[in-house]
């Protein structure tokens, strides 16, 4: 994975961004009118913020209504450790990984998966389990998803604007 350079984003990225996240279709007249700014400067923030990686914009589904019945979170742990990149690259290539992260404690890796249904869940974390260097994976299946968001940028914010 490419590791992007972080952007210092001010009070006016937060409020684009928010207003972004609370309707990804509002359009750049609405925002500019809700932050008292030009067209242009929502224009020209949002393109930066695009092209620097900061934001993209996605449809993002609700897992649920579009079929996926199985949600999971898989810790995997590798042997030799020195195999963590390349098992890394290779899960984070497969279309059920929503989430991967490198931890401490316990386990090498976090995988959070979203399939189709238990048959489709148990062959992805077999193919999991069959590639070199994972020595062991623990399955936790999610019945119900409570809440399935972005994080909420004014945490960001609050802690931004105490210096």
């Amino acid at each position: 994975m490419t590791k992007i350079a972080h952007t210092e984003m001010d009070t006016l990225d937060f409020e684009i961004v928010s207003c972004l996240q609370q309707d990804g279709r509002m359009s750049f007249t609405v925002i500019a009118e809700k932050l008292h700014v030009s067209i242009g400067t929502i224009r020209s923030r949002f393109n930066r913020l695009i092209e620097d990686g900061t934001i993209n914009i996605i449809a993002r589904v609700n897992p649920e209504k579009v079929g996926f019945q199985s949600y999971a979170q898989i810790a995997v742990t590798i042997r030799p450790v020195s195999m963590k990149e390349k098992v890394a690259q290779a899960i984070s290539s497969w279309p059920e990984v929503s989430f991967l992260a490198a931890t401490s404690g316990d386990y090498d890796l976090e995988v959070d998966a979203m399939c189709r249904n238990n048959d489709h869940l148990q062959q992805f974390v077999s193919q999991i389990s069959e590639l070199e260097g994972v020595y062991q994976t623990k399955t936790m299946i999610y019945f119900k998803v409570y809440k399935y968001s972005q994080p909420d940028l004014n945490l960001l914010r609050l802690s931004h604007n105490k210096g």
